[in-house]
């Protein structure tokens, strides 16, 4: 099992470390509740080294990316970053990405279950004038995520960082003489940043942070709550909510699947299937007090119509909240469905995404 750099930390102020992804990872420190609801009035700070870091360089990377992904690159300059997702020929996502265009070579973020997966995959289909590199084990990769976050961060860092954009980020900014690659983005729905730096660096800025952060109730935060930050944005989770039996077209991904760019792998399947998509994916709350969980059947009038990927208790709304996939004809935004917990059928109705829309994310 692997560890983190910020093992011997998380071992030192959490008693709950789990076996994550072949990591071992802190799903709370005090509270799952507590640290999501810092998040979302404060801030929070999260250990995600665990993800992995792929490096595509050389002359034809850009035509590399364009052929391995479903958004367009065409358009993205540097200092840019682009969720994105790979497929395989038949259309099922391999993995979904955050894709970062450096001057030279762009980095892709995956998920760390599928760091050698994606590895292997991009190798066997690499064109020529292309390098590609797996860069996991030297970058470390942390998250303040929250509406003080800019204010705690700007408190260590000399540049300014008030413009920074969505989705923009600033390669090798200076973090108390810790060189880092600082991005706006995360996983919460709140305002927030990602630093990537070596992984001893990434120890020393870790510890400032919680330091600069103590009078604005910055707390650490774990795997539990980064679970229910993401689910209440009804952001996706692959082996979850997305693996390779699914195409992006089911999971709502049609938004960054550009069918009209250049051709990539997957695009003829996934044009094949584009009028045949029986299922898609939907979020429900429920009306009933009752947690739904991954695996739950969808029932309407007697029958299984669909099933949930995930679900949990909001603690925001403090109502039972989950994504799933359900028979496209019985999907409607205000429909009442059932959801079979152990046995029982409870109530529950469609809605539209996200769950929760008071976040600081734009801010």
């Amino acid at each position: 099992m692997d560890k983190t750099s910020l093992y011997d930390w998380h071992r030192s102020n959490s008693n709950n470390i789990i076996p994550f992804s072949g990591y071992l990872l802190p799903v709370y420190y005090t509270s799952i509740v507590d640290e999501h609801l810092s998040v979302r009035k404060k801030a929070g700070l999260f250990d995600v080294s665990h993800m992995g870091e792929l490096i595509v360089s050389g002359k034809e990377s850009g035509k590399f990316i364009q052929l391995v992904t479903v958004n367009d690159i065409s358009k993205l300059k540097s200092g840019q970053a682009q969720y994105t997702a790979m497929c395989d020929l038949n259309g099922g996502i391999i993995d979904d990405i955050i894709i970062y265009k450096k001057e030279n070579e762009f980095m892709m973020v995956v998920n760390s279950s599928n760091i050698e997966k994606n590895f292997q995959w991009l190798k066997s289909v690499v064109i020529n004038d292309v390098q590609i590199k797996n860069s996991s084990q030297e970058i470390g990769l942390i998250a303040i995520q929250g509406p003080f976050s800019r204010k705690v961060l700007q408190s260590i860092i000399k540049q300014d960082i008030s413009d920074l954009l969505f989705y923009h980020f600033i390669d090798e900014i200076e973090i108390l003489g810790h060189k880092a690659l600082l991005s706006r983005t995360g996983y919460t729905g709140e305002l927030g940043y990602e630093i990537y730096a070596s992984t001893d660096s990434i120890n020393v800025i870790w510890e400032a942070i919680i330091e600069a952060g103590k009078n604005d109730g910055l707390v650490p935060a774990g795997l539990g709550c980064r679970d229910t930050l993401r689910l209440e944005m009804n952001y996706l989770l692959y082996g979850n909510d997305i693996d390779q039996t699914i195409n992006p077209l089911e999971a709502g991904l049609n938004w960054i699947t550009k069918l009209d760019k250049s051709d990539f792998i997957g695009r003829e399947a996934i044009v094949a299937e584009k009028n045949k998509i029986n299922k898609t994916i939907f979020s429900f709350i429920m009306l009933d007090k009752a947690i739904p969980r991954s695996g739950y059947e969808v029932i309407h009038g007697g029958s299984s119509v669909g099933n949930v990927t995930s679900g949990t208790m909001s603690p925001s709304l403090k109502k039972g909240i989950g994504i799933g996939y359900i028979d496209k004809s019985y999907y409607e935004i205000g429909a009442n469905i059932k959801i079979d917990v152990r046995g029982k059928l409870k109530q529950a109705q469609i809605v539209q995404a996200p769950f929760y829309k008071d976040g600081s994310l734009y801010s």
